[in-house]
């Protein structure tokens, strides 16, 4: 599946996807970087107290899992050859693996 691929829907599905991680990557790592949440976000998805005070955790972890959907992605829009998008394979699942590994590890 590449970008040249003749159904439109399947490239306007992983184009959101890219679009979404992107988001992800972007809000995780500003939520990690400044240690807080956004106001209008903490209204939104009601946190509870115990999560409030994670920013850090939670943001870090957001921003591997949108990275690990942003590589995952690369080798069905930009063509490439196999070997090289088996290693971005392996790489979204490290990052993916990285993730959890923040989420479970970091004590904030």
């Amino acid at each position: 599946m590449s970008v040249t691929d003749p159904d439109p829907f399947w490239i306007a599905f992983r184009l959101v996807i890219v679009a979404l991680s992107l988001a992800m990557v972007v809000f995780g790592a500003r939520v990690a970087a400044s240690r807080r949440f956004p106001a209008a976000w903490i209204r939104v998805a009601r946190l509870p107290a115990s999560q409030r005070s994670q920013p850090v955790r939670i943001g870090g972890g957001q921003a591997l899992i949108g990275a690990s959907l942003l590589i995952q992605q690369a080798p069905f829009l930009v063509p490439m050859p196999f070997p090289v998008g088996f290693a971005l394979l392996v790489v979204a699942l490290l990052l993916a693996g990285a993730s959890l590994g923040w989420y479970l590890l970091r004590r904030d």
